[in-house]
């Protein structure tokens, strides 16, 4: 009853707002419904999305009306004056006539240029120059700084190298690297694991593994370490480390005794160490993540299992798809007939392949 009530009260206060005549109030009728419908569908849309044509179009409609009656749509006055500013500054734009000037250098120009500083960083823009007339390409050298400044090459004293990256291919017939990484235990023990890795070759050699790596005790596995490359007939002029408090003056010393350079990995930089950390990704991401260690017997039996399989069976991407103790893979030519054997690692979880004789 109340309900019906407030729709008569509300119907009657319709037709009195409105126009006296038939055309006035129907037409004051159809405002008031399209205001009301677009206040309901504002509610349900937070922000509508409008074409560029509709902005014109509610751009152009705001001129013919009074500032009083903006609110009628759907975006704030404030929306409505920036777009009104966009089509004045649309109105005054012209295109652009190229300018003559000096001609851009050809991109085959410019890669040769880059070539040559990265190449040789102990260049300076005379030098590039001068080859760059070598090679009948007249090149000014204002024009050679300026490349280089853009791509982030500075003047020759400042690319001077080698950098750290390239010294280490350099040298990497010549350095074995040192870290230690850790396992927990399946009784939630932490455990320390010593390993070094040849750079050339990327042959692993675990060095130990304990609970309580002490200078002590890393200090003897170096000299292990050491006896097993002289027994060998291994030489190396440097070895890499980093700055941990557990490598002390004794560790330095096992390997200065012969003739080899101890190199410190700058202070927080493990990409400085990478060899030895892809590899501890590579123990972890095939072997570690996908056991329970029991013990240290446990991971030394494991760790073992699986650096015979990398040293020995597994294709290494940085060698060519080589072995770090063998050759290249050898041209066999693979028919029907023959038979594929398989070697489980670990208790399946690697697999080994090779041909059957």
């Amino acid at each position: 009853m109340a309900f019906a009530l407030l729709y008569l009260a509300l119907r009657r206060l319709v037709a009195w707002a409105v126009g006296p005549s038939e055309t006035d109030r129907s037409k004051d009728v159809e405002i008031l419904v399209l205001r009301h419908q677009l206040k309901v569908v504002s509610r349900q849309i937070a922000r509508p999305r409008l074409r560029r044509r509709d902005r014109l179009l509610l751009a152009a409609a705001s001129r013919a009306l009074p500032r009083d009656a903006w609110p009628a749509f759907l975006v704030s006055p404030s929306t409505l004056l920036r777009w009104h500013r966009e089509l004045v500054r649309r109105r005054w734009t012209f295109r652009r006539v190229a300018q003559d000037g000096r001609p851009a250098l050809p991109a085959e120009v410019v890669e040769l240029v880059l070539r040559l500083a990265r190449e040789n960083p102990r260049w300076g823009c005379r030098r590039i120059q001068g080859e760059l007339a070598k090679l009948n390409l007249r090149v000014s050298a204002s024009t050679i700084r300026s490349l280089l400044r853009r791509r982030g090459l500075g003047p020759a004293p400042r690319r001077q190298g080698p950098t750290w990256s390239a010294f280490i291919r350099a040298q990497a017939h010549g350095i074995p690297a040192f870290d230690f990484f850790t396992v927990e235990s399946l009784f939630l023990r932490t455990f320390y694991v010593l390993f070094a890795i040849e750079v050339a070759s990327r042959r692993i050699h675990i060095l130990g593994v304990t609970r309580n790596p002490s200078a002590v005790w890393v200090t003897q596995q170096a000299r292990n370490l050491a006896c097993e490359l002289a027994d060998r007939g291994r030489t190396f002029r440097f070895l890499l480390r980093d700055r941990d408090c557990k490598y002390t003056a004794s560790f330095d010393a096992v390997f200065s005794a012969q003739g080899i350079r101890v190199i410190r990995t700058p202070i927080q930089a493990p990409k400085a160490n990478a060899f030895a950390e892809r590899w501890v990704r590579s123990v972890r991401r095939e072997c570690l993540d996908w056991l329970l260690v029991g013990g240290r017997r446990h991971l030394e039996v494991v760790l073992a299992a699986y650096v015979d399989h990398y040293n020995a069976k597994r294709p290494h991407r940085g060698l060519g798809l080589r072995v770090p103790d063998g050759e290249g893979p050898q041209p066999v030519e693979f028919t029907s007939t023959a038979q594929l054997r398989r070697r489980d690692v670990l208790g399946g979880l690697i697999h080994e392949y090779e041909l059957a004789a």
